[in-house]
């Protein structure tokens, strides 16, 4: 529904768009995907993470500042809104449980993927070693320029960069999984970047004033 510049599936409040297209959209996701519930939380950069029960689901506090989502509730579709962050998902398909991470440089620099699959093990029961990731279409290393990286990253991520001031920020995500556990070939990555592909996607970097598109995952 959403016009220039957000057109046309922008699924974010904050950006400017008209609230009404931005739930009409909402709508429409949720009906593709055949969800009972569209779950998405205030992203705001942190390691916070929402985990969902049957038993305390209708109670959960909206909305709530988080970057990660995890559940083992069927027809509840998990949403991450993105311009140009990963959105990272991760799937036990022994204990059905599912999770949609939020995960930015910040993100990256918090370890939010470690934290989620910590979570995922506490909460469900969940082994390391039997769950599967996939991070989806992002900011890639053609484009993510970082020329204060010495102030904003750890030292360790010097690693990842593969030019003067480029990193590959979803090798990065890659390690920090492995890290966490998971098998290498457990792990997926898209390899597409926003920014090169407005055509497809929403990009801050690219467009500055823009929607956000969603990546969502949902347990049948």
């Amino acid at each position: 529904m959403s016009k220039v510049p957000y057109n046309t599936l922008n699924t974010s409040f904050t950006t400017g768009d008209r609230p009404d297209f931005v739930r009409q959209n909402l709508n429409t996701i949720n009906d593709a995907i055949g969800a009972d519930n569209l779950i998405f939380t205030n992203q705001i950069h942190g390691k916070g993470i929402l985990v969902l029960r049957r038993e305390t689901f209708s109670n959960y506090p909206k909305p709530v500042d988080a970057d990660a989502i995890i559940t083992d509730i069927p027809r509840l579709g998990l949403m991450v809104k993105q311009a140009d962050c990963q959105a990272v998902i991760i799937f036990d398909s022994q204990k059905k449980v599912i999770s949609n991470v939020h995960c930015g440089w910040r993100g990256n620099t918090l370890d939010i993927l470690g934290s989620t699959v910590t979570r995922m093990t506490e909460e469900f029961g969940c082994k390391s070693s039997d769950l599967t990731a996939a991070i989806g279409p992002s900011l890639g290393p053609c484009c993510a320029e970082f020329v204060t990286y010495d102030r904003i990253f750890p030292g360790e991520f010097k690693r990842f960069m593969v030019r003067k001031n480029y990193f590959d920020l979803w090798e990065t995500s890659l390690r920090q999984l492995l890290h966490a556990g998971l098998k290498d070939e457990n792990i997926e990555i898209a390899g597409i970047c926003t920014r090169c592909r407005t055509n497809l996607f929403y990009s801050y970097r690219a467009e500055k004033i823009t929607g956000r598109f969603a990546t969502v995952v949902m347990l049948k």
